[in-house]
């Protein structure tokens, strides 16, 4: 990819949104994300699993940021996730100053978005029907864990 050349924000989603589709056979919250350099590279994918494991820490976004390692940099770093991030992912995004954020769609859930634009993080909204749908037909079937999910439980 030249300097000028834009990411395959679409290829990265895709990533993420296998991660959810896991999340989702495992009995979980189907939200993925993945962790990119600008040229594309993956360094981290995960998905929600506080259901799985128990720990109301593991949300995609931490999971995947835990997946990529250490790194001497986030500045650079492209978070993809299937879902406008929480509170409590934006804080990661912030506190690390990860750069880029794509959403897959905020339409279920717009989490703090706003708060990263306004604070220089560039935020890419894909409105993708699929990851839209995905989490409206889980959101449908198990309203109390996603109440639980996003601390309104």
């Amino acid at each position: 990819m030249t300097s000028t050349q834009q990411p395959d924000y679409q290829a990265m989603l895709r990533v993420a949104l296998a991660e959810a589709r896991q999340g989702l056979a495992e009995g979980g919250v189907p939200i993925g994300a993945a962790i990119f350099t600008r040229d594309g590279r993956l360094l981290g994918a995960g998905h929600n699993r506080r259901v799985q494991e128990g720990d109301p820490s593991v949300h995609a976004e931490t999971d995947a940021f835990r997946k990529a390692g250490r790194q001497r940099s986030y500045r650079d770093k492209i978070m993809v996730t299937t879902l406008a991030p929480c509170w409590y992912c934006c804080g990661l995004v912030r506190q690390f100053r990860i750069g880029t954020v794509v959403v897959g769609e905020s339409r279920n859930f717009s989490g703090g978005v706003d708060w990263l634009r306004a604070n220089g993080v560039e935020v890419i909204d894909l409105d993708s029907p699929e990851c839209a749908q995905l989490l409206a037909d889980y959101i449908r079937a198990q309203p109390e864990v996603w109440n639980e999910d996003i601390g309104e439980g």
